[in-house]
């Protein structure tokens, strides 16, 4: 196979995968390590020349709604964090 031939390849499993990802956060619990290779992976298939414009506008929209349960559960995260005041005594932020 050529080159271009396993970037293809590589480029509809990444596109599968993105399918996967979007139903797999609803139903299984979201990792956000997972999470951002997914994002790593999103940005990769952007930056790839034979996808198409329709495709890469998918590719966006798909990474963009990941990006956004990422958000959600850095946000999750930074409220379980414990501040520890000056005075000692420790809050959640």
């Amino acid at each position: 196979m050529t080159e271009s031939g396993n970037g293809m390849e590589k480029l509809e499993n990444k596109k599968s995968g993105f399918e996967d990802e979007a139903k797999g956060t609803e139903e299984k619990e979201f990792r956000l390590e997972e999470a951002f290779e997914k994002l790593e992976e999103t940005v990769w298939a952007l930056e790839q020349e034979d996808v198409s414009l329709e495709e890469s506008f998918q590719i966006y929209q798909r990474g963009m709604e990941l990006l956004k349960q990422c958000n959600l559960a850095i946000d999750r995260v930074e409220k379980k964090v414990q501040v520890l005041s000056e005075n000692g005594e420790t809050y959640e932020f």
